[in-house]
């Protein structure tokens, strides 16, 4: 095949992103058959499938995770071509996609991404705020740049990707009420209400790890993968909960708790992790600075 019909890739390119032929043609206000056909179309040009068909559902398979990732890149970048041709916009013309996992703390992911902001004012920046994996995904189909995680990518991970260490804080627990003068650090926090962070927080193994290594047994009473939702339901006594000491002013003051010690032995790391293909190497390593800088302060 010599030439590559763009309007059936269109076509493959939501069904793939909708996960179904019928979503794909509600989105162009045709009916499936017509989807259907073209997509049969399409894959009859390339002489192969792009999707396995089990059970009336479809996946796609090898080629067509690889046919996704190239039609994201260029519909993208169409897209952000017609919106400068169409607003007549030649300063802004380059976009800058961010993921930030729910436990890095927002104030944090402001310190570490707001000077590069700036900076490099005539970017247009896109913050988006997922899991982990979601963020790692969108990463290897070039659909995000730059992820802002609490931990780093695990050996063996199947995903072209670099990542950065930037740093780690202590954990400090905060509480609405100051500890009386017959409680101890970390003694009293046996038998407290905990407010624990959720399953998908880097800190969440060590954590536990901690207070069993200190024969700690608080009572826990709900889990957060939102770190912001986390801290509300501290802030209204719900229970005690931890954050980073980095940030341990800003907690006290935004939420009007009190910090009722610190444990040493327990920390949060942060990662920046970015695609290997992609060009913004500048905006990524001027935030990976800046946070790196911001640790040794």
């Amino acid at each position: 095949m010599h030439h590559l019909n763009y309007h059936h890739l269109y076509y493959f390119y939501l069904v793939a992103r909708e996960g179904s032929i019928a979503k794909a043609a509600k989105l162009l206000h045709v009916t499936p058959q017509t989807v259907s056909g073209q997509l049969s179309t399409f894959e009859n040009q390339l002489g192969y499938s792009l999707f396995d068909r089990i059970n009336k559902r479809l996946y796609l398979n090898a080629k067509g995770k690889l046919s996704y990732q190239y039609a994201s890149e260029i519909f993208h970048k169409g897209n952000q071509l017609a919106e400068i041709l169409n607003t007549n916009d030649e300063v802004n013309t380059k976009e800058f996609v961010i993921g930030i996992t729910n436990g890095v703390p927002k104030v944090l992911f402001f310190d570490f991404v707001h000077h590069t902001m700036r900076q490099f004012a005539n970017v247009k920046y896109v913050i988006k705020e997922d899991s982990f994996d979601v963020l790692l995904k969108e990463l290897a189909i070039n659909a995000v740049d730059f992820i802002m995680a609490d931990r780093g990518i695990a050996p063996g991970t199947q995903v072209n990707a670099n990542s950065y260490f930037l740093g780690e804080s202590s954990l400090s627990f905060f509480a609405k009420q100051p500890l009386g003068n017959d409680q101890r650090f970390p003694e009293c926090l046996n038998h407290m209400p905990l407010l624990m962070q959720g399953n998908t927080s880097g800190i969440r193994h060590a954590l536990t790890s901690w207070l069993e290594a200190e024969q700690l047994y608080p009572k826990i009473v709900a889990e957060f993968d939102d770190s912001a939702l986390l801290k509300l339901f501290g802030s209204e006594n719900f229970g005690v909960f931890c954050a980073p000491s980095a940030i341990a002013d800003h907690v006290e003051a935004q939420y009007n708790v009190h910090c009722i010690g610190k444990a040493d032995s327990l920390s949060e790391r942060y990662y920046a992790i970015t695609g290997k293909s992609r060009a913004e190497y500048t905006l990524s390593e001027h935030i990976v600075e800046t946070a790196r800088g911001l640790f040794t302060r």
